[in-house]
């Protein structure tokens, strides 16, 4: 069938035409009177449209528009929005510097509002959150990712709870995407090689606020079927699927910011998914410059930043070599190295050949820059990633951290920023980085603190009533069941809410364990509690899919379901509910196997009380006046023993602290007690986990210093990088040849605190010379039971002569701490383009 396509467009009225530029920016979806606007239009069209401004405009009748162009309060609610609107684009942000180069930040998935769905959960939410941030604060910031035609999949649960997808067809010309166009009027598009055939990929761009993300998309004709599919599903499909998507990603999102005029200065791949980019970036260094693979390679490992968010080992993503050898076969050649040190880019021990390639490997191997993302998982991550540094003490493995944070104005409640608005001033939406704002919550009264939320309570009781009469309806209930959601949940009664992706170790049914302790504390009627669940398994995981379905059946045996709720499809609007109207806020992961965790954040943003395992972000922020902790961070051999005893824990908790302390009132009604913590919690938490401090301190530790490295790099046309590759080409040939022949020092037996330590080393360097080395006396405390020296120091040596073929270094220190000590040496390279020294196979210990 031949079909000819075009565009339609709404008609809107002169007077109405921001409605349009507002719809297609998500600086909407964090200003709710920008929503509203599009509400009061018709807010059948909006929830018929699952809340798309754009596509409400073209629902909405032009009769109604028409009346809307003559409504003057209307127009006043407009003109205010849109010159809001402009005055947030033109103003001054926190970074004033150069745009002339940016940051590349690639993810496979993007949550910012319901009406653009290709997101899965909190990885996606987090990109969505750094993106609007990086609008915020100004950055030179670009973000680049996958146009799903499906995205992520749509729950739906049966009569007997067992989760349901769909697959729903995103319709992009009614979705706040606009595809780019070159100056001959063509759609921009690129091209990558996929096992032999060039899959081309058009560009398509998402303004978020004063930032741009773009998406890649293959749903082309130029394509075959399936090429075309590359785009159909956000982690839909099998590995190969998987390794084209990150193909397209990784090296096609480099391409399309070139075509799109734009220069990648530095790149920060946000996990794994996009590790390919390193090589795309290194070829076309050697391409442009014909440098050598080292050559190339040490331009771009300056300016990669890499964030890992996987705290176990087999959750980072693994390619088959055979899959490699099919997509990656030619690059080799292209890159003048051999097939072997190809795989060993991707491999922990690059000559095992019985290692398959990893991306997170490749990421950590060509990123000077690399980060977990809670203190916590900075460590796991170490301990993690050690073997890529043999010899490397854990606490200097160079994986730091940077504690994921939430972006306030995105879920925070419309309520309650206009309460926050009017006690913290205009300083509070025009200078989002002072995050000392958060202190002014003290001003705010008990009683304006606990109305407004009192109301989200509400809110969210009257949304969840909905759902539970969708839902009945849709699997055909009876009558009587549909009359009974009118009848869950109570807007006054203390909530509960556990809201997350439903795997195993996140273990949504501890509450459940023992059910006699929990029906009492549900169908207690003075002091009663009630839960709402939420969360999408895995298509694939069935014990996922199990324990939603033993906590619907867990409602139905106790005859409890108008006080235990599943929430179907779990995404951004079900979160705002949830985190804005709950009272407190359970995890209860396996520690320490959540990463960071971010719905918490935003919980406790709307003063709703955290109760969880000391684990992500939560073992770091927690403290007694901000919420509870289940444990004291303990981890297990034995799953059962630790469901046991955390179970229990926190039967505990409600009954002894968390049920009194909500339902202890005053005169008036008040839980002043309940209250306090609720400010407490908000003023702590804004302050330490929005994303404007995740962002100031990304953009100090990684976006500046390699954007600075960048403009270095290209200043003398990378003569720097050029020197840093041959100097490692002659390290490694001497490197063997480096000798610690002897360590002497005045140490006695016993030494007095201020005593002068002198240590001098005898160092065979063959050809390197004394400043080519770092010499390091390493020292410290040194316990009984093992030689490793803790709480290390490390003080340079310097070298003061040479005997024959023998360099000389020596130090001098005062002896500081008490107890046994100990000393060492170690050398480490040392250039002056190094970000840091910590090199595989370049470190040497006496």
């Amino acid at each position: 069938m031949n079909i000819s396509t075009y565009t339609v467009k709404p008609k809107l009225p002169g007077p109405l035409k921001p409605l349009e530029e507002i719809a297609r920016n998500l600086w909407l979806s964090w200003n709710y009177d920008a929503v509203q606007l599009f509400i009061r239009l018709d807010y059948d069209a909006w929830l018929e449209s699952q809340q798309s401004p754009i596509r409400t405009l073209g629902m909405v009748s032009q009769e109604r528009l028409a009346q809307a162009a003559k409504d003057d309060s209307y127009l006043a609610a407009l003109k205010e929005v849109y010159e809001r609107f402009q005055r947030y684009k033109k103003g001054d942000t926190w970074y004033r510097g150069s745009r002339k180069d940016v940051v590349a930040y690639f993810s496979m998935e993007y949550g910012m509002d319901v009406s653009l769905p290709i997101y899965s959960g909190g990885l996606g939410i987090l990109s969505g959150d750094h993106m609007k941030t990086s609008s915020d604060m100004g950055l030179p910031l670009v973000g680049i990712g996958l146009l799903y035609r499906q995205g992520y999949f749509k729950q739906a649960l049966n009569a007997d709870g067992f989760q349901q997808e769909t697959y729903p067809e995103n319709d992009w010309y009614n979705m706040p995407v606009e595809r780019k166009f070159g100056k001959d009027g063509n759609p921009i598009k690129i091209s990558v090689d996929m096992a032999g055939r060039q899959a081309i990929a058009q560009i398509w761009e998402v303004k978020v606020g004063r930032s741009s993300l773009y998406l890649l998309d293959t749903n082309i004709e130029e394509n075959a079927p399936d090429i075309r599919n590359v785009t159909a599903a956000l982690y839909g499909g099998d590995k190969e699927t998987r390794i084209q998507q990150e193909i397209l990603l990784g090296i096609g999102g480099i391409r399309a910011l070139r075509a799109l005029g734009i220069n990648p200065a530095a790149t920060h791949m946000n996990e794994g998914h996009a590790a390919f980019l390193g090589l795309e970036r290194v070829r076309e260094i050697m391409t442009e410059k014909q440098f050598s693979f080292d050559e190339a390679r040490e331009a771009v490992w300056p300016t990669n930043i890499f964030t890992t968010h996987t705290p176990v080992p087999a959750g980072n993503e693994r390619f088959d070599i055979a899959l490699m050898e099919k997509y990656f076969r030619q690059w080799p050649q292209i890159l003048g190295i051999s097939w072997k040190d190809f795989l060993g880019l991707g491999r922990v021990q690059a000559n095992d050949d019985r290692e398959t390639y990893c991306m997170t490997v490749l990421a950590l191997k060509f990123a000077a820059y690399a980060n977990g993302v809670a203190k916590l998982h900075g460590v796991v991550s170490r301990e993690m990633w050690k073997g890529l540094w043999p010899g490397l003490p854990l606490e200097e493995v160079p994986i730091h951290h940077v504690t994921n944070g939430v972006h306030p104005r995105t879920w925070v409640s419309s309520g309650m920023v206009d309460l926050l608005d009017r006690y913290f001033g205009p300083h509070f939406e025009e200078e989002p980085t002072d995050l000392a704002i958060w202190d002014r919550m003290d001003r705010i009264s008990d009683e304006e603190l606990w109305r407004t939320h009192e109301r989200r309570r509400e809110r969210l009781v009257a949304f969840v009533r909905d759902r539970i009469r969708e839902h009945h309806k849709r699997v055909g209930a009876v009558e009587r069941r549909i009359r009974e959601a009118e009848d869950a949940l109570s807007p006054y009664a203390l909530t509960l809410c556990f809201a997350r992706r439903f795997a195993t170790y996140k273990r949504g049914n501890l509450l459940l364990r023992d059910p006699e302790r929990l029906l009492r504390l549900i169908k207690d009627n003075e002091r009663p509690i009630q839960l709402i669940f939420a969360g999408k398994a895995h298509p694939h995981d069935m014990p996922g899919k199990d324990l939603i379905r033993d906590i619907i059946h867990f409602a139905e045996k106790y005859d409890v379901t108008s006080r235990i709720i599943f929430v179907e499809n779990y995404d951004m609007t079900v979160a705002r509910y949830l985190t804005s109207g709950g009272d407190v806020w359970l995890n209860t992961p396996r520690r320490p196997m959540e990463a960071s965790g971010t719905s918490g954040m935003k919980a406790a943003m709307n003063g709703v009380l955290n109760c969880s395992i000391l684990d992500g972000w939560w073992d770091e922020a927690y403290n007694a006046e901000v919420g509870w902790a289940i444990g004291q961070g303990e981890q297990y051999n034995d799953d059962q023993l630790q469901d046991d005893v955390e179970s229990k824990a926190l039967y505990d908790l409600l009954e002894r602290d968390i049920i009194p302390l909500f339902y202890q009132r005053g005169r008036d009604g008040l839980p002043r007690e309940w209250i306090k913590r609720m400010k407490t919690c908000m003023k702590e938490i804004g302050h330490s986990m929005s994303s404007h401090r995740m962002l100031m301190d990304y953009s100090n530790n990684f976006y500046f210093p390699a954007l600075k490295n960048y403009r270095r790099i290209i200043k003398d046309d990378y003569a720097e990088s050029k020197s840093l590759a041959a100097y490692f080409g002659k390290l490694r040939q001497s490197w063997d040849g480096i000798k610690i022949i002897r360590i002497d020092s005045n140490a006695k037996p016993v030494m007095q605190r201020g005593d002068a330590l002198t240590v001098t080393a005898r160092i065979e360097l063959g050809p390197i010379s004394p400043d080519e080395l770092q010499v390091e006396l390493y020292h410290g405390s040194v316990s009984n039971q093992s030689t490793e020296i803790k709480n290390a120091r490390k003080t340079e040596m310097k070298a003061i002569g040479q005997e024959g073929s023998v360099h000389l270094f020596q130090v001098r220190i005062e002896c500081a701490d008490t107890g046994m000590q100990g000393h060492t040496i170690r050398i480490l390279p040392k250039h002056a383009a190094l970000v840091h020294p910590y090199r595989t196979g370049f470190i040497k210990w006496a």
